[in-house]
């Protein structure tokens, strides 16, 4: 089993995250932000991973040190899980749409992290969400992750339908890229690591 069991403890937030990339897409989420757990639920169920993210974070300032460090320890803890990347596809991308809305994620499981990061919100919150702290979580899932990723929201009017179907793209191309290749169990790279 792939699995992992993270935690990150610090004046501002407690965090622990368990990962199984084998899982069923089952989750159980308490950040305190329903509308982050919404976002978190569909990378678990579209990528078919299990993901228990349990957070008490400084929320009485605002939710940035608990998105961030969200992001942070579920970037650990997927890194973990996917140990030295041995048979897996390295690649994925998916686009996913939402009605009016259009995203694109792709990812490589390069060893070296990157963020590119394409994404005018239409609003600038989705209830009492901040959105721009999406481009947040997702540094500090590359960051400690060691993975490359371009997220690109292509079209869309509707923030909450912009940010849902770059967290199903994001599920879907993690999914792709960590599935494991029955053709090989060699590290997909030609220096032979990553």
């Amino acid at each position: 089993m792939r699995t992992a069991n993270t935690s990150r403890d610090t004046l501002e937030t407690q965090i622990t995250v368990a990962v199984n990339l084998d899982g069923s897409g089952q989750s159980t989420l308490d950040t305190g932000l329903p509308f982050f757990e919404h976002m978190l639920d569909q990378v678990a169920r579209h990528g078919r991973l299990d993901l228990d993210v349990h957070a008490k974070g400084d929320l009485e300032i605002d939710a940035h040190h608990t998105v961030e460090d969200v992001g942070i320890t579920f970037g650990q803890a997927l890194g973990e899980a996917a140990g030295d990347r041995r048979g897996i596809y390295r690649y994925g991308h998916a686009y996913v749409p939402l009605d009016e809305a259009l995203s694109r994620v792709v990812i490589d499981f390069s060893g070296r992290p990157g963020l590119e990061w394409r994404v005018d919100f239409a609003r600038a919150r989705v209830g009492d969400f901040d959105v721009d702290l999406l481009h947040e979580f997702f540094q500090g899932f590359v960051n400690h992750a060691g993975v490359t990723l371009h997220v690109d929201n292509l079209h869309g009017v509707n923030a909450h339908h912009q940010a849902e179907t770059i967290f199903k793209a994001f599920g879907r191309a993690l999914r792709a890229a960590l599935e494991p290749d029955p053709r090989t169990f060699d590290t997909p790279s030609t220096k032979g690591t990553l």
